[in-house]
């Protein structure tokens, strides 16, 4: 890989991993020769912009018997390897992008891998052979008809210049902001009020399910005639939703706690699978409790990818936590809740302060931060979680998805293969969150009392995953 010429050398220095980053670009050409590095300038969410190192070129799929070559681009942020590289598809002027479970309608592309980032286990040579693998059981590229009807089999021709604008590749009509909430009960309210005060919607669904105990609220709603808001019993109500949150609650005092939290899985089996069928593009926010162990089974019954299923998680400890440290003890500095939403959870602080507009990263653990963090840690402890709490940080959540803010959240996501986490279990990680879903930030090294209560809760969840029926 030539990575000699001028231009690459002077945006490569300024790499803040800048001799990883080059071993890791030689690993990428002694397998994938055909990917050639250039330069670019990209343009984030927030309309900023930054020089970077892109690769271009084709990956082989083979498909129904042949062989295609799928272009492909992908940029390397300024922090890579240790975060992973924007992926895109380059259609060329006869192929039309397919959206489909890994891969939007700009070409973007969302795979496990990507969400599960964790460098040095993760790489750009693994990264791509799970793209091959993925496109190869369902292409995202179909081909256009030629004059004669039939289409050819060249992916390699007419490769068009593209200009990459927010991530993607042109830009799109406007979209109608539509969310739904499913579920009543005074979370359910409670959400609605806080989507409809805080987000910019042009329609709110609001879902009211007949077997859920918190089920109630809808009728007020249909007797005062909000603006904005359709109150249904129906799911296909919830179609062309951009986010879907989900707060319905299935409980019964006479269970186990496994048979209570079976009967919200149970509960779940006639509702997740049919908003995924008619929300493939959503964000599904799950609020239910236990909300790590709910969002985990959304998830799998769902089919959608992780970055694509969230629980609201310790949002609100985090948002919580970042005050205090803000007003109280003048840190200023941003910090997150991670972890299960028990007494197990613990806090993190951020690299850098509130009003940065810098790409946030977790800071290590030091002995000076620790005693700062329990300080404001103690102060949240008599703070109980309310409904119309959980509303707010629940709306908050969903206008970064809205508005594609790239705030970072700390949400119930897929935490395999952070931090050394091997289990498939959700726990609250601080997550970008945009129009697109999650992108976790990088795994740090915690100290020793802060990892064993995370690998408490690891053990805890997966042995209560292991004792339900999905």
């Amino acid at each position: 890989m030539d990575l000699t010429s001028e231009k690459i050398q002077r945006i490569l220095s300024k790499y803040k991993f800048h001799d990883v980053a080059v071993e890791e670009l030689q690993k990428i050409h002694r397998v994938y020769p055909g990917l050639k590095p250039s330069t670019g300038t990209y343009t984030y969410n927030d309309s900023t912009q930054k020089d970077l190192v892109k690769l271009t070129g084709n990956i082989p799929v083979q498909y129904e018997g042949c062989s295609y070559n799928f272009p492909i681009q992908l940029w390397l942020l300024d922090s890579f390897p240790f975060t992973p590289p924007i992926c895109l598809l380059r259609p060329t002027s006869n192929m039309v992008v397919r959206e489909g479970k890994h891969v939007d309608a700009r070409g973007r592309m969302y795979l496990p891998g990507l969400h599960n980032w964790d460098h040095p286990k993760s790489s750009v040579v693994g990264l791509l052979k799970e793209m091959i693998a993925k496109f190869e059981e369902d292409p995202p590229l179909s081909l256009k008809a030629g004059k004669d009807g039939k289409k050819t089999h060249d992916l390699l021709a007419l490769v068009s210049d593209l200009q990459i604008n927010e991530g993607g590749t042109g830009h799109h009509d406007q979209t109608i902001n539509k969310v739904s909430v499913v579920g009543g009960g005074d979370l359910g309210m409670a959400s609605v009020m806080s989507i409809l005060s805080k987000c910019k919607v042009d329609k709110l669904v609001f879902i009211d399910v007949a077997e859920s105990s918190t089920k109630g609220g809808s009728t007020d709603l249909e007797i005062f005639d909000l603006p904005r808001v359709e109150v249904s019993r129906d799911m296909s109500a919830s179609a062309g939703s951009r986010v879907v949150v989900v707060t319905a609650n299935s409980w019964s005092n006479e269970q186990s706690y496994v048979g209570v939290v079976q009967t919200n899985v149970d509960l779940y089996r006639g509702i997740i699978p049919t908003l995924a069928r008619i929300n493939p593009n959503a964000v599904m926010l799950i609020a239910s409790q236990p909300v790590d162990i709910m969002t985990h089974v959304a998830w799998k019954q769902s089919g959608l990818p992780p970055t694509r299923v969230v629980g609201a998680g310790c949002n609100l400890d985090s948002e919580r936590l970042s005050h205090v440290l803000d007003i109280n003890l003048n840190t200023h500095k941003l910090a997150w809740v991670i972890g299960e939403l028990s007494d197990d959870k613990v806090a993190v602080m951020s690299n850098i302060s509130l009003s940065s507009k810098g790409q946030p990263e977790i800071a290590q653990g030091s002995n000076a931060t620790k005693p700062l963090l329990d300080r404001a840690f103690s102060m949240l402890k008599n703070r109980g979680q309310r409904s119309w709490s959980v509303g707010l940080s629940i709306a908050d959540i969903t206008n970064s998805v809205l508005t594609d803010k790239m705030k970072t959240h700390s949400v119930s996501t897929l935490a395999q293969g952070w931090g050394g986490i091997g289990a498939e279990v959700f726990l609250s990680l601080p997550c970008l969150m945009g129009s697109n879903g999650s992108t976790r930030l990088a795994g740090v090294s915690l100290g020793q009392e802060e990892d064993a209560k995370l690998r408490d809760s690891v053990a805890s969840l997966s042995n209560l995953m292991s004792q339900l029926r999905m």
